[in-house]
């Protein structure tokens, strides 16, 4: 009986000290979790603010439509179609600046030259309401291709088409159906360097009409 009193308190007193032990290995894990989450708190916290910042995108819109050009060479037209994009950028004194690239593909040629660039350049907007004003300076590349071919004003050489930089100030205006979708109207003056002519220039003139989709809308700088 006495041995058996012995061996209980024994296995008595070794789960006591294995529970006590479970508890300080708690107490240990604990405090080594501790300063991690405490940690973790200015982190959510940064990542909470952060969150409105990431959803602040800046505005990128795209447009596309139909353009109606005068060459400006023996009053020959083309039908084309015109297509672009514009990055909007942070306001400055009340003004709306953004990048814009567009460019224009001839589908009816006409009879006497086509037209087709790709330009980009800087357009400045001011919104009133649903409508939005614009004006912008593009510069770019532009093709002639002439049918039939053209001579140079000498008579010694014919050309079946010619490279050139363009030159492309203009105007326009956005009219806003829904916060993603609207519609544009624009004009455009390009300036041409050519071969075939005394001047060395032709002078088109460009309008637009078409829609524009809208990626963010409304969420950029301001």
């Amino acid at each position: 009986m006495e041995l058996q009193t012995f061996s209980f308190k024994s296995d008595q007193s070794f789960m006591t000290q294995r529970r006590m032990q479970k508890r300080t290995n708690r107490k240990r894990r604990l405090s080594m979790l501790l300063p991690g989450l405490l940690a973790l708190i200015p982190f959510q916290q940064a990542l909470g603010q952060a969150d409105p910042a990431a959803v602040k995108k800046i505005p990128l819109s795209f447009f596309a439509g139909g353009s109606g050009i005068y060459t400006g060479l023996l009053g020959s037209k083309n039908l084309s179609i015109t297509a672009g994009a514009d990055l909007r950028l942070r306001d400055v004194f009340g003004l709306a600046p953004s990048v814009e690239i567009r460019g224009s593909y001839p589908i009816v040629r006409g009879n006497v030259v086509s037209e087709k660039n790709i330009l980009a350049g800087l357009r400045v907007d001011r919104s009133f309401g649903r409508f939005t004003p614009y004006g912008n300076i593009l510069f770019g590349l532009g093709q002639l291709s002439y049918d039939p071919l053209r001579p140079n004003p000498a008579g010694t050489f014919a050309y079946a088409y010619s490279s050139s930089n363009v030159i492309s100030p203009g105007a326009g205006v956005d009219f806003e159906m829904t916060p993603t979708w609207g519609i544009k109207v624009d004009g455009q003056f390009q300036r041409y360097s050519v071969p075939v002519t005394d001047s060395h220039h032709i002078y088109a003139k460009s309008v637009t009409v078409g829609i524009v989709y809208h990626l963010f809308s409304g969420s950029g700088p301001r």
